[in-house]
């Protein structure tokens, strides 16, 4: 089958979900209201608060939630075969990735832009807070560990890419710059960054960067350790720094780039003319995991993914200037990062292989499909690009860089957010001099990480990747189910209809739990006495979460008489909306 046919047609999906689906999420379930004052308004401090236009907002969103994962995860799922993936692409985006973005955003901005562990205490129940808070903490912490390997190994593999990425640091602080110190438009000095990045992609390429003699100088054995110690150093200034001086004109800069990718793709899959040369449904080895549950937690990003509800309530609420744009930012972003998913499997199915033989060849088994994944999809962008012409070493650097800027982009948000979930930690403590010390939660934030990205083993792919990223997906998935039932609560305090919610909070829930049981029992018949026990803490302590949503789901449902309400009562501390609802 032409690839191009597959892409129009999820593409026409996604434009449908954004025209009908979104605008009844926006004006039915979420009420949006145009008169309401945002957080980034009431609480403008010029550092996290601070009111940013939608388009530009969109930029930082999209590009935090499309890190490396929705690259990663749609390109092992191939191994099913591409029909099973892509369904679940275009389902999970449209009625539940989008819906639960848009949702965890409007709640947290109700909430005064707090984090959405530390909403879930308001609106379940203390004990609920705090189980939120801990899995949350778990989920940042793997995120930060496995992209910063992800990025290490890649900067190692593709030297080309290392002046274009550092590159794009002091241009975003220019850009940064000119847009909030001197008042001047975004788009024109972004777009120009856009282009001073491509010119820097053949720089780059014509002058690699090795750092393996300065490593071995270093006495570090792995180059990639190097990296990732200089990534988490990074990290630690970026979380420091106002979100205007850098992490926003990054993210618009690389917005700008994910569109050319995208766009990009489209294009030489329609020059070429590649057919899907991989399986739609594929025959798999006996001891190979069972595509239920695990291709719906092996996509995660992509279709819905739990760190999504992180940087809706812990970045974005605190910057978003109308209520109403939270359908554009929110649901927007969801689509955005459906459609990077889409090109994922467009790239390993029909552009990095020639024919069925060769592909299978790339796909022989899962262990095979994981470690090869992002390297498939660099290869696969690389022919599409060599398509339009553009020479196919300089191709791969292309997609290299790709890769590293939305993965790096999501360690930046990664990081900040891990920062907001100590200083709520230490709050609930009691520990107000430690959440009021900026340096110190920043440091633990990034410590924690670094240590667990450094740890030995994993073999080429490092521990955090070859190892803990199994429970990447199932924890992803399970903060995705339950983010879903605080705002499933608050969505039927508000005596709104919650189905659409409930239907893929149930969904996800399921198989969450279903992977996390099969997960465990493999854990132990293979005698990983680490993912053994990380595994079943976040089994119970999900298990113990699902227990009081539920319990206070049918509280609030009993609860639900009388007319509609425009506002919560927890929003009563809140500036009081003007009235009216968005279409």
């Amino acid at each position: 089958m032409p690839a191009m046919v597959l892409a129009v047609t999820v593409l026409a999906l996604f434009a449908c979900g954004f025209l009908f689906y979104a605008r009844y999420m926006a004006s039915r379930v979420y009420r949006l209201d145009p008169g309401y004052v945002t957080p980034a308004h009431r609480f403008n401090d010029g550092v996290d608060f601070v009111p940013t236009n939608k388009h530009v907002l969109f930029g930082h969103h999209f590009t935090s939630v499309a890190g490396a994962a929705p690259i990663v995860g749609p390109a092992i799922a191939v191994y099913w075969g591409w029909l099973p993936a892509l369904i679940w692409i275009v389902l999970g985006t449209i009625v539940a990735a989008g819906v639960h973005d848009m949702g965890a955003l409007v709640l947290s901005v109700r909430h005064k832009a707090r984090g959405i562990g530390t909403i879930t205490k308001d609106v379940i129940g203390p004990r609920a807070g705090t189980l939120f808070l801990i899995i949350i903490f778990f989920l940042l912490t793997l995120v930060n560990a496995v992209f910063a390997v992800v990025i290490g190994n890649l900067l190692v593999a593709f030297p080309g890419a290392v002046i274009p990425i550092f590159a794009e640091i002091p241009i975003a602080i220019a850009i940064g710059y000119y847009v909030y110190k001197r008042r001047g438009a975004a788009l024109v000095p972004s777009l120009l960054g856009v282009a001073a990045l491509y010119v820097l992609i053949w720089v780059g390429n014509a002058v690699p960067v090795d750092i393996t003699p300065l490593a071995d100088g270093l006495g570090i054995d792995n180059p990639r350790n190097l990296w990732i110690v200089i990534l988490f150093v990074y990290c630690f200034i970026a979380a420091r720094i106002p979100v205007w001086m850098l992490l926003q004109p990054r993210d618009y800069i690389n917005s700008h780039q994910l569109f050319v990718a995208l766009a990009l793709v489209l294009l030489g899959v329609g020059v070429g003319w590649n057919t899907m040369v991989a399986p739609a449904l594929n025959t798999v080895p006996e001891d190979s995991p069972s595509m239920w549950p695990f291709l719906f937690i092996t996509i995660a990003c992509g279709a819905i993914s739990g760190f999504h509800c992180l940087v809706s309530s812990g970045t974005t609420s605190k910057q978003l200037d109308k209520e109403t744009d939270a359908k554009y930012v929110g649901y927007g972003g969801a689509l955005g990062e459906g459609t990077l998913a889409l090109c994922s499997i467009l790239a390993v199915s029909a552009g990095v292989a020639a024919t069925r033989a060769d592909w299978d060849a790339l796909y022989p088994d899962f262990a095979t499909a994981s470690g090869g994944a992002v390297g498939n999809f660099v290869n696969g962008i690389a022919v599409f690009a060599n398509n339009l012409g553009i020479p196919l070493e300089v191709a791969a650097v292309f997609g290299a860089v790709v890769v590293i800027s939305f993965a790096a982009t999501t360690m930046d948000t990664g990081v900040r957010l891990q920062r907001y979930v100590v200083q709520e930690i230490a709050e609930i403590a009691g520990w107000r001099r430690v959440s009021g010390h900026l340096t110190l939660v920043t440091a633990v934030a990034v410590v924690i990480p670094l240590c667990l990205a450094l740890l030995p083993g994993g073999e080429d792919a490092g521990y955090a990747f070859g190892v803990l990223w199994q429970l990447f997906g199932t924890t992803n998935q399970l903060l995705a189910g339950l983010a879903f039932a605080v705002i499933a609560v608050w969505v039927t305090k508000r005596r709104a209809n919650p189905i659409a919610i409930l239907v893929p909070l149930v969904f996800l829930v399921g198989m969450t739990t279903w992977a996390l049981i099969e997960n465990l029992l493999n854990f132990v018949d293979q005698g990983e006495w680490v993912l053994a026990p990380l595994d079943a803490v976040i089994f119970l302590l999900a298990l113990w979460m699902i227990v009081e949503a539920a319990r206070a789901l049918a509280a609030a449902w009993s609860d639900r008489g009388g007319a509609p309400r425009t506002a919560p009562s927890e929003d009563a501390e809140e500036v009081p909306a003007a009235g009216g609802a968005a279409d």
